[in-house]
């Protein structure tokens, strides 16, 4: 256990981040150059991790250490917790190492009581002030730290308002907040059962604990799963002096980037508000005033601000964002962070920290995230069906991109329909943290109220949403399930688009196009393929899919599923008759049917990939996949099998499995019916040989791949069907043509023979969806039914089928890799499941030394971003 909990933001440096999280080590960092930072001092997210230890407790030695400090601000400001002449008020913030904006819990004027806020009011000469202070601060302790929602408090202020005629909160006066602070408390009491604490040290340890406690509410841990944040890294505490943006005119808040964060232009955007506090602008109540209007409200402040963004951009070379506020005309800073931004902007903005010499390439590829790509290879709106529609309103252009869907108006349906694949915009008045779920299964978010820097805006950037955000027009019905938009009402099965670029909305449904990409993008990826050592692959089982994967980059086929080619129309027909064939030379007619089609299929994708390898898996699936179960198909089929129903239910019913993923599926299918096997050989040479022929400018070598291998001796009887069939073509052409034969590890037993198994493969791919499946014992169909109760009670962080499990799966990786190498040391090895595309994965497959990564085609740029960096971590 360490001796060191709490320390001043003097103490530390940007470097102590893990310890201090990323706003006490920025905090820190500023106090260093010399900023002006209002005093305070950093719980370490190791206090955090303790609280958890000791069954969520502050102990008694953690405890002393903050009053310790607290006694160490006072001395420092010169003011005392509970001192009615010279009262200390804080703030409390929360700040994990990695940046999660709105999903912790923050609670500021922190130290007031009654005595306080009525000396407040008469010793600053502001009892406006004072009271507007003390209100906040009873709201937001009643909500952080007693659970009690904002709601019953804003249903307060806004029945005060009301009654006195106003519209604004500014508007209230003294007397009013005075009011409102004791109906504050009284809903407070009705609520918790106890008064509202008076003593400042039980308010700080509350805060503390509720900070320490929001690490692990619902929406951290969602947010958490979402951007692979560990839940054992825990979160810092920030306790700071208060300034005070709302003593009057001379003061107030506000939110800045160094660059557009949604274009990536170059020059300060932000909001401020005079007389407010911080919450005022990022929760949208108040429509804030642009940065540059500061320039005309204070002129000097406006460049003290000014040169210390430029001072902190040249100092963490990348865009900051900022919070900050001015107290009777004085500027403090209370924040500075690497911005969330648009994937556009971190293209741009890493492409212009290049130019203008503030970072390398290396750095410039280092600092986007990877996940970002996605919103930039998404579509657009068609633009002819765009010219032709009509905007019903415009809000602000929160988050680019065009998104079309069904209208939700809360979290918890956008979260359920968008889960089903239903396209859902979230319209909400605004969105508060407890909404992320939702958003996250959103296409587009709209929001009535909140400005560029509002929640819904910052959130729906960091995920790559389209947001369009402070529609004001928008006019929700009182039971919340409509709203009125342009003379049109709206209801849940109503269709809404949303341009994020515009800020445009439509009352109607309008096409979306592939997205363009370029410029920055371009530059970006190629230093990216300068710096990877893996290379990248895709997923694909047709043609299209392969040029769109040529398109964004892929260095060949990394899994091209067979099986998906016998569904269309005029193939399942054949593929059924082979399978009710009772014979060897009716299933050979049969699959002489299919033998053109493939043929076909292959040739279409050898043209795609243009000489680039491409790895063809023989059929995977269990058979009676194929077959049909609708009573009116099982009469049709029966006809065009010249049998009776009788005898097609038969076949169906024998075809039935208790578990059919673990059944006669993959090589056993070839073992069992060997002349699958050759036919598909046949088809993959064939087609090998016409595309070689056609462009003797390529070097076409096939890949066969023999799935769900568990055994040497199983493939070795496999591989001769293949090696027997392709070298009797190869001998009766006049191409000279090499081709290669491995399998999937996809079984553990495979992976722990794979010395053996090396010795019949030239190559392995690891198949790691039904190898998390089988080394689990999930289904990957069922498992999100329950997985759910996992993540809460802490047992798993992730879903193991979208993130590789390190610990197992992974290990059977490593030990797969370590032996099959120790058997054919110039083995090819690659990994085609789901996990080719996530990056955490990518960064462990760079680890155990596989060659290529491969993934579904719109997650190729992902996958080639993050296998340049994962070589850069790796040097």
């Amino acid at each position: 256990m360490t001796d060191k909990y709490v320390y001043e933001f003097s103490e530390g440096d940007a470097s102590m981040k893990n310890l201090l999280g990323g706003k006490g080590a920025n905090l820190a960092e500023m106090t260093g150059l010399g900023m002006p930072v209002p005093q305070g001092f950093t719980i370490t997210t190791e206090a955090c991790t303790q609280y958890y230890a000791d069954g969520e407790q502050i102990n008694d030695a953690i405890q002393a250490e903050i009053l310790t400090y607290v006694g160490k601000l006072e001395g420092m400001t010169g003011k005392k917790f509970g001192d009615l002449d010279n009262p200390l008020l804080v703030s409390v913030r929360s700040g994990a190492r990695a940046s999660m904006p709105g999903m912790m819990d923050t609670i500021l004027n922190l130290g007031m009581n009654d005595e306080v806020a009525a000396r407040f009011a008469e010793k600053t000469n502001n009892p406006r002030f004072a009271y507007d202070s003390y209100r906040r601060f009873i709201q937001m302790y009643s909500d952080v730290v007693m659970e009690v929602g904002k709601s019953y408090f804003e249903k307060l202020i806004d029945e005060m308002k009301e009654e006195r005629g106003v519209k604004l909160d500014t508007e209230l006066t003294a007397e009013d907040l005075k009011e409102l602070a004791e109906k504050f408390k009284a809903q407070y009491k009705d609520k918790v059962g106890t008064d509202f604490p008076s003593d400042p040290v039980e308010q700080l340890f509350g805060a503390i604990k509720a900070v320490f406690r929001s690490w692990d509410n619902p929406r951290a841990v969602y947010y958490r799963r979402m951007n692979d944040i560990p839940g054992s890294w825990g979160t810092a505490v920030n306790v700071q002096s208060m300034v005070f943006g709302n003593t009057g005119d001379t003061s107030g808040t506000g939110v800045a980037f160094s660059r557009n964060p949604a274009t990536g232009e170059a020059g300060l955007f932000g909001e401020f508000l005079m007389n407010a506090q911080g919450e005022d602008v990022v929760a949208g109540i108040r429509t804030p005033e642009t940065i540059d209007q500061l320039k005309d409200e204070n002129p000097a402040v406006y460049a003290q601000f000014a040169d210390i963004v430029s001072s902190l951009e040249n100092h963490y070379a990348d865009m900051q964002d900022m919070e900050f506020t001015i107290e009777d005309g004085k500027l403090f800073m209370l924040q500075t962070r690497n911005g969330k931004r648009t994937a556009a902007a971190a293209f741009k903005i890493a492409c212009d920290l290049v130019d203008e010499g503030k970072i390398t390439p290396e750095k410039a590829v280092a600092m986007i995230d990877p996940k970002q790509i996605d919103a930039l290879l998404h579509p657009q709106f068609d633009g002819a069906e765009l010219k032709a529609a009509t905007p019903i309103g415009k809000g602000l252009p929160a988050s680019p991109g065009a998104a079309c869907g069904k209208v939700s108006f809360t979290a918890e349906d956008a979260a359920a329909r968008g889960k089903t694949g239903e396209p859902v915009i979230l319209v909400r008045l605004e969105t508060t943290p407890e909404d992320i779920e939702g958003m996250h299964h959103s296409q587009g978010i709209l929001t009535a109220r909140g400005g560029m820097t509002s929640h819904a805006a910052v959130v729906a950037r960091g995920m790559g949403t389209c947001c369009v955000s402070g529609l004001g027009d928008v006019t929700f019905a009182a039971d919340g399930k409509s709203f009125s938009l342009g003379g049109q009402t709206f209801t849940e099965n109503d269709w809404l688009s949303l341009d994020g670029s515009t800020g445009n909305v439509y009352g109607q449904q309008i096409a979306t196009v592939p997205a363009e990409i370029g410029g920055y993008f371009g530059r970006i990826m190629e230093w990216a393929d300068q710096y990877r050592t893996m290379n990248v692959r895709t997923n694909a089982d047709t043609p299209a899919d392969a040029r769109q994967a040529r398109e964004f980059g892929a260095e060949g086929i990394g899994l091209c599923r067979t099986e998906h080619m016998f569904f269309e129309t005029d193939r399942i027909a054949a593929i059924r008759e082979m399978i009710v064939s009772k014979t060897v030379e009716q299933r050979e007619a049969a699959l002489a049917k299919l033998l053109p089609m493939q043929r076909g299929d292959f040739e279409g994708i050898y043209e795609a990939m243009e000489g680039f390898p491409v790895t063809i898996r023989l059929l995977d699936p269990p058979l009676h996949e194929f077959l049909p179960t609708d009573e009116d198909d099982i009469v049709a089929l029966a006809a065009d099998m010249n049998i009776s129903v009788d005898e097609l239910k038969n076949v169906i019913a024998s075809l039935h499995e208790f578990n059919p993923m673990m059944g006669h599926r993959g090589c056993r299918l070839d073992v069992t019916y060997p002349e699958i096997g050759a036919m598909q050989t046949r088809a993959i040479i064939e087609a090998a040989i016409n595309v070689q022929k056609a462009h003797p400018e390529w070097k076409i070598v096939p890949e066969i791949m023999i799935p769900l291998v568990g055994e040497v001796k199983e493939l070795a009887f496999v591989k001769k069907i293949i090696t027997d069939t392709a070298d009797a073509i190869i001998a009766d052409s006049d191409v000279a043509l090499e081709y290669k034969v491995g399998t999937m590890i996809e079984i553990p037993r495979a992976a722990i023979t794979a010395d053996e198994i090396a010795k019949e493969a030239e190559f392995f791919s690891f198949g790691t969806n039904d190898l998390t499946q089988m080394t689990f014992g999930f289904s990957r169909d069922d498992a999100g039914k329950f997985l759910d109760a996992y993540y809460d009670k802490k047992i798993y962080e992730n879903d193991p089928f979208a993130r590789l499990d390190q610990d197992g799966v992974g290990k059977l990786v490593k030990t797969a890799v370590e032996l099959g190498k120790s058997t054919r040391p110039d083995i090819k090895l690659g990994i085609c499941g789901e996990h080719g595309g996530d990056p955490s994965s990518i960064e462990f497959c760079q680890k155990v030394g596989l060659n290529y990564v491969s993934c579904s085609p719109f997650r190729v740029p992902i996958a080639r971003l993050a296998a340049a960096q994962s070589a850069l971590n790796n040097k």
